[in-house]
């Protein structure tokens, strides 16, 4: 039998133990507490000049303002077009600076990429005596924004899928589909022998062309339109939404043609195109489908006399 003094150093060191662990559960209840509250702080308190609860708005409207510019030039009314875009540029840049919120700033800085495109384009010199070399005047300087922002906002070659590993499996399948994709745009724009970019179909020719249409056309829109707008349209209006408003704006700046249903087609080939881009997150591919696209237009079949 345990003497009395022993009994009551146990039952002593015993309650200390019991109340070092009590001492430590309290503390542990009150660290979740505070956690919880600092969260719900965060969550409440709202940075200065951040708009969270109106920033679909402030979103969309670039995107109505590009639509309606577009829709002008459609019209013909191209200074009032010019202008739209102008003003429009200018406010994203003063609305990057005085708005904090990141989100809107990401999105602005993405969506300046299409009226420096059209107003780029609208800018050119009509008397270059080679129209392919028009479009390299044209695409050329649109890599300078679209790679500022893309380190920017540090989109990796990796993230927006510009490696060229299935090359030798995307190559024959963008010659293929960009065959099949590119005479429905052939017929519906009507692309004669004189509107063809190349005067024949000799080696130095093709190969001319396909640097124009895959390196520059090609690779620069998809970038813009996939790789940087839908990317960011998926991230607040999710995959379905974001593929198709990136799609509409890519029918809309087809809006030079003239033509509703190139237009539509435009769109239908964004859709189409955006969606082998969601799905295999390579932007390989579709530069090579666009690409090939536009050398089947506006070059093969012309000159075949399809």
């Amino acid at each position: 039998m345990a003497s009395p003094e022993l009994v009551d150093e146990t039952y002593e060191h015993e309650r200390n133990s019991a109340s070092f662990l009590n001492e430590i559960d309290q503390f542990e209840r009150k660290r979740e507490l505070g956690k919880k509250v600092s969260e719900n702080s965060e969550v409440q308190e709202e940075p200065e000049n951040a708009l969270p609860r109106h920033r679909g708005v402030l979103e969309a409207i670039p995107l109505l303002i590009v639509a309606f510019a577009e829709l002008m030039i459609y019209e013909g009314s191209l200074d009032e077009a010019i202008m739209a875009h102008t003003l429009l540029l200018i406010t994203l840049v003063v609305c990057i600076a005085l708005i904090k919120d990141r989100e809107i700033q990401r999105t602005y800085q993405i969506l300046m990429l299409l009226p420096i495109l059209r107003l780029v384009n609208l800018a050119t010199p009509v008397f270059f005596e080679d129209t392919l070399y028009a479009l390299a005047f044209i695409y050329a300087p649109m890599a300078i924004p679209v790679a500022i922002i893309a380190v920017y906002q540090e989109f990796t070659l990796e993230q927006m899928g510009l490696t060229l590993r299935r090359l030798w499996l995307f190559f024959p399948l963008a010659v293929s589909m960009g065959a099949v994709l590119g005479y429905g745009e052939y017929t519906i724009l009507q692309v004669s022998v004189r509107d063809a970019l190349i005067p024949d179909l000799s080696l130095a020719s093709l190969l001319s062309l396909a640097i124009v249409m895959i390196f520059f056309v090609g690779l620069i829109e998809e970038l813009i339109f996939r790789g940087l707008l839908q990317t960011r349209l998926e991230s607040f209006l999710g995959p379905a939404a974001g593929i198709l408003v990136a799609s509409l704006l890519f029918g809309l700046m087809h809006a030079g043609y003239g033509s509703l249903t190139e237009i539509l087609y435009a769109i239908f080939v964004g859709v189409f195109i955006g969606q082998l881009y969601y799905r295999t997150g390579d932007l390989t591919l579709v530069v090579l489908i666009h690409g090939f696209m536009n050398i089947f237009v506006f070059g093969i079949f012309p000159l075949m006399g399809l």
